[in-house]
């Protein structure tokens, strides 16, 4: 018996007696699962400061101006044969559940109920969600589409308890299973990138596990995750140990099946084995992800915290300092940061909450449009802001659609609950409520204009003293931090850990944590060296409207022996830059003696470029001056 026979009998199985156990389904059950998540997200959130301001841009123009009836047309037409338009709707839909559960406005819920509801009125009697042509099902973006369509629908069911939403997503995937088996088809072997576009339909399919108990849905994802180690599968879990820019050769078509370096759709595939984890505590799955997200972080991830070129991995972190073609997509930026949300939420690591922070602080908000309305398909280290194409006929790309994912996971995630206490990931001016151990809510309020300032001042608000720990992140970057409660200095702070203070907590508390805003230079490469500038998390860049050497000048920045470069807050428009420092830079010139240092103003990376269209040039790093004298 053949794989294909043998995997096709399998999920037939699964798939036995749908009509029949529908009819006689019992009330939908929670499964708890097997390994539980170190840390929980927040019951609310509110966040203020400049971050507040990107959150609410957001929510108003791109959450909310969202034409829903656009995105649900593909549905009814059901004409494609081979591009991706039914992966907008869930991809700006679970947006804006994620946008809800930050700010819970009757009028978007009312939008997500008219969302949920027109799309599933569009589902066949046999349960099909999509807008293909009959004769090119499973082919294709068509699973692909699916798995966003579950991933909407059950985000809807548990923000709303809408049953019907689920009961469609379930209708969703019993079709897919039978259709699978009936065409004799593999799924590793449908779509495209090696298979796994279509199996990271992973997710949603442990996410329906957990809310209704049915095992045929554990059975049919543990099947994914088997046909991907045959030879016809990505091998996400043997190959794990192998570059993600290396795992197989270079492909005959850059975008067609045999693209296995494909960074977002790779990224997805581990979120759903993250989700397999959790439901069967098999150690070989958690290993799997966290040693390819380590090699991500070591071999693409840039200054700017994401990565990839046309939308692929190709050991992008030595290539940063140059010229990139289609760098750093806003989908693999979006995704980078939810699979360290994952990580984050499931070990409480610190790397991983640093990793997110980098992230979001410079490629994310370097790709959104600063009215919130618009998101770059592409965003350079060095060049210009440019507006990415729509596709697909949509008026959007699936970059529009996809950015407010990664920004709106912030929130509830800034302060988390943890088993022993309360975890401060994140410094953001505003309030979060959390549940502690003893089962009370207690309420984190920071003040803060961090990163602009390296202060954050919190205050504990909690109805009774209670004994538990609160831990605050130290990120790697603040090699000199000082934290204190009440004014008691603390001891033992350690970049890139987490602070620990264990103690009977009072209302009223009050912590101070100052953290390490001196300018420092990053060094890339050798003879010659580039040179690029941070300062706290976020990274800074040179913009052609500012005071200084032309872009494209050969400087190097003017730092001590430690490579802390000395930087002078300056006045500006906040309308069009967030943050700008002025320093001294070293220039060529032709006298004999040289040139004194120069004055340059940087800007936030965020910032740099905009707004799109304002021919306006910016750079991150700076090739150094060759000098033989040096060498």
């Amino acid at each position: 018996m053949t794989k294909t026979i043998l995997s096709c009998l399998i999920i037939l199985l699964m798939a036995t007696s749908v009509n029949a156990q529908r009819s006689g389904r019992k009330t939908e059950t929670q499964i708890k699962p097997v390994v539980a998540d170190f840390l929980k997200p927040a019951l609310r959130s509110e966040v203020g400061g400049h971050i507040g301001s990107r959150l609410n841009a957001s929510y108003e123009n791109r959450i909310l101006a969202q034409d829903v009836d656009r995105l649900i047309a593909p549905f009814l037409d059901r004409s494609e044969t081979s591009c991706w338009q039914s992966e907008f709707w869930g991809k700006w839909y679970t947006s804006a559940v994620l946008a809800y559960h930050y700010r819970p406005e009757p009028r978007l819920k009312e939008v997500l109920d008219k969302a949920a509801a027109g799309l599933t009125a569009t589902q066949s009697p046999d349960g099909y969600i999509g807008n293909y042509r009959d004769d090119r099902r499973l082919e294709a973006w068509d699973i692909w589409g699916r798995k966003y369509s579950m991933l909407g629908l059950i985000a809807h069911y548990d923000v709303t308890g809408n049953t019907k939403s689920l009961e469609s997503a379930r209708k969703v995937a019993d079709h897919l299973m039978s259709e699978l088996s009936a065409n004799n088809a593999l799924i590793v072997q449908k779509g495209n990138h090696k298979g796994m576009a279509a199996s990271s339909v992973l997710e949603p399919i442990c996410q329906l596990y957990t809310r209704t108990g049915d095992k045929r849905y554990l059975d049919f994802a543990e099947e994914i995750v088997r046909q991907w180690e045959t030879p016809e599968g990505p091998q996400l879990i043997t190959k794990s140990e192998i570059d993600v820019a290396k795992r197989w050769p270079k492909p005959d078509s850059w975008y067609g099946p045999g693209q296995g370096q494909k960074a977002y759709e790779m990224m997805s595939c581990y979120e759903g084995l993250l989700e397999l984890y959790r439901l069967t505590g098999r150690q070989e799955y958690k290993m799997a992800v966290k040693k390819t997200w380590q090699n991500i972080l070591d071999t693409e991830i840039n200054i700017a915290g994401s990565g990839a070129s046309a939308e692929a991995w190709f050991g992008g972190n030595h290539y940063q300092t140059s010229p990139v073609y289609h760098y750093q997509e806003t989908c693999v930026t979006v995704t980078w940061i939810k699979l360290s949300q994952q990580l984050l939420r499931l070990t409480g690591d610190v790397k991983y909450a640093d990793a997110i922070e980098q992230a979001y602080y410079n490629a994310l908000l370097g790709s959104m449009n600063p009215d919130g309305a618009d998101w770059a398909k592409y965003t350079p280290l060095n060049g210009e802001r440019k507006e990415g194409s729509e596709q697909c006929g949509m008026g959007l790309n699936c970059c529009n659609a996809s950015g407010p994912r990664g920004l709106f996971t912030l929130p509830l995630t800034t302060v988390m609950s943890a088993h022993n206490g309360i975890r401060v990931n994140f410094f953001t001016e505003g309030k979060t409520t959390v549940t502690t151990p003893g089962n009370q809510q207690a309420i984190i309020i920071q003040e803060t204009s961090y990163p602009v300032s390296g202060e954050v001042n919190i205050t504990l608000s909690i109805q009774k003293p209670e004994e538990m720990t609160l831990g605050i992140r130290i990120p790697a970057w603040s090699k000199i931090s000082a934290l204190s409660v009440n004014g008691t200095e603390q001891s033992g702070l350690v970049p890139g850990e987490i602070a620990s203070i264990k103690r009977v907590w009072n209302s009223g508390d009050k912590i101070i944590l100052t953290l390490d805003m001196r300018g420092r230079i990053i060094r890339q490469g050798a003879n010659p060296a580039s040179q690029a500038l941070a300062r706290g998390p976020v990274v800074l860049a040179r913009d052609s409207r500012l005071q200084g050497p032309v872009i494209d000048a050969a400087i190097y920045l003017v730092a001590d022996k430690e490579g802390i470069v000395n930087l002078e807050p300056v006045d500006h428009d906040s309308r069009n830059f967030w943050m700008q420092y002025k320093t001294m830079v070293g220039v060529e010139a032709y006298t004999e003696g040289g040139a004194p240092p120069a004055p340059a103003v940087f800007c936030d990376y965020s910032s740099a470029g905009y707004p799109t269209g304002a021919n306006a040039s910016f750079r991150v790093w700076f090739t150094q001056l060759v000098n033989p004298q040096w060498f």
